[in-house]
């Protein structure tokens, strides 16, 4: 079985010798040229790190054995070019990942229809290399994803990450072949994004954190530098303004938004549904304006999350006057809007994604706005929500939607999640980390692993190949990760029933 995560769409194994690791390698990339700031760029350096690591050499002789990437002839107007911008997560783009790779005895050949198919092929390559020994076997693969967003969403507003750790979750994505990573980057107890229009709200709300002790925020050069990181790996970010509710830290900052005009003391709990923000106070439609505006002109990607959940103080009349001038105000932008689930009973505008969550709640918010014509991302609270605890006796995590272990996050079907949604308005899948009870590097990540994984297989893989392999092979699979989050000293959780190396 060959350690890949996720599973390839087809995978055909050949005959005869495999392509040697221990010796000189000539590694011919496109023709165009390959700039700094390409996906194709990064995934070809961690490429060559891999097979000097595995003993093979780099070589120009042209009797060497070659590794051959290249975008497919038959479709010129896909160009390797220096500003590779982030892709709007659709079926159309997601078309674009799809690769072909064939390993001979002297030959590994690499073809995309563009440099981000070219991306995902190099990441499979990657885990074949540093799964291997001496060679690989001969095979060919033929793979592009089941959905076209395959997300992480990272609250970092709850406790704060500071941008190397982002960074290191942004590899992650990409190894696993997610393309999305959302922030959580405001709530009620702090606020993580500078913003030149509303400076308060880092001054004030950028240094505070559940537990009361000293956070921080990113700056838009650190913002600036996560969203290149992230373009180099073909990953999009999401960045998320959580309104109505989950504002305390807002108010906090902008006392104006408050019905009393008084801004309220800083809050470092855990509750949640208690603050609020409504057109009723003439300051909001302006702060709105400002904070969507600014935070949609310092991030290229096509999407703004603009939360909605959770908003149990309002009115229902409050609530959908909010969210529909939420959804002007990002329209205004060029931006998609991404709403919570909640959201759905909201008038949105076209094209909104909504979000679902709360796995045993209503879903008819979600429901109606499906029917309305919008996309769904699944989020499952019981399947995928990477804060609850792996078993009852862990000690990290939340358990309100139960417990979520290796194979809760592995075993399920998107498409068939509700008998009422239809399968066609499902976007993709994306798990969620919040970080109430985590404050380390090495909690986060023990959380986001092995689950991740999980999620990359559900979100990539058909489920006809994942049917096949059953839950014994996908954990065969996982095991193999194992030496390579610890040469990256990223923390794992060694989940029950996996023989990991």
């Amino acid at each position: 079985m060959l350690p890949l995560v996720p599973a390839p769409a087809h995978l055909e194994h050949g005959d005869g010798p495999g392509f040697p690791l221990t010796g000189p390698v000539r590694i011919l990339p496109p023709e165009a040229a390959v700039a700094d700031g390409d996906p194709v760029a990064a995934a070809l350096a961690e490429l060559t790190d891999a097979l000097a690591a595995a003993g093979a050499s780099p070589s120009t002789a042209a009797d060497a054995p070659e590794i051959v990437v290249e975008v497919d002839p038959e479709d010129p107007l896909q160009l390797l070019t220096r500003d590779v911008p982030p892709v709007a997560l659709t079926s159309d783009a997601a078309a674009l990942e799809h690769y072909r790779l064939t390993v001979e005895a002297q030959r590994i050949h690499l073809l995309a229809p563009a440099p981000v198919g070219l991306a995902r092929g190099l990441t499979t390559l990657l885990q074949l290399v540093r799964g291997a020994t001496e060679s690989l076997p001969p095979l060919r693969i033929d793979d592009r994803p089941r959905y076209a967003w395959r997300g992480l969403s990272v609250d970092i507003a709850r406790h704060f990450f500071p941008l190397p750790v982002l960074k290191e979750i942004v590899d992650l994505c990409a190894l696993y072949k997610l393309n999305a990573l959302h922030l959580h980057l405001t709530d009620d107890q702090g606020w993580r994004l500078e913003l030149t229009s509303r400076p308060l709200l880092t001054e004030r709300s950028g240094l505070t954190e559940v537990g009361g002790g000293e956070s921080g925020y990113l700056t838009q050069a650190d913002w600036t530098d996560l969203l290149a990181h992230a373009t180099a790996r073909a990953v999009t970010v999401v960045p998320e303004v959580d309104v109505p509710g989950h504002t305390h830290a807002a108010l906090h900052a902008y006392g104006e938004l408050t019905p009393t005009g008084q801004a309220p003391e800083p809050y470092t709990g855990t509750d949640v549904g208690f603050s609020q923000i409504t057109v009723h106070e003439p300051a909001t439609r302006p702060f709105l304006s400002d904070v969507f505006g600014e935070v949609a002109r310092l991030t290229p990607g096509p999407y703004l999350h603009g939360g909605g959940d959770e908003a149990h103080v309002m009115t229902r009349e409050d609530y959908l006057d909010v969210v529909a001038e939420l959804g002007r105000v990002v329209e205004r932008t060029g931006k998609m809007l991404v709403v919570w689930q909640e959201a759905g009973v909201a008038d949105l505008p076209a094209g909104a994604l909504v979000q679902l969550w709360a796995s045993g709640h209503d879903m008819s918010p979600v429901l109606d706005a499906a029917r309305r014509g919008h996309d769904v991302i699944l989020s499952p609270g019981d399947r995928i929500y990477l804060d609850m605890k792996y078993t009852p006796e862990f000690p990290l995590g939340l358990d309100w939607a139960g417990h979520v272990d290796l194979e809760q996050s592995w075993a399920w079907d998107p498409d068939h999640y509700s008998d009422d949604l239809d399968p066609a308005r499902i976007r993709g899948v994306e798990a969620a980390l919040w970080t109430e009870t985590l404050t380390t590097r090495e909690e986060l990540f023990t959380m986001l692993l092995p689950r991740l994984g999980a999620v990359a297989d559900v979100a990539w893989s058909p489920q006809s190949v994942r049917s096949d392999g059953g839950y014994a092979g996908f954990t065969g699979r996982m095991a193999a990760q194992a030496p390579l989050w610890r040469s990256r000293e990223w923390a794992f959780h060694p989940s029950d029933g996996v023989a990991w190396l």
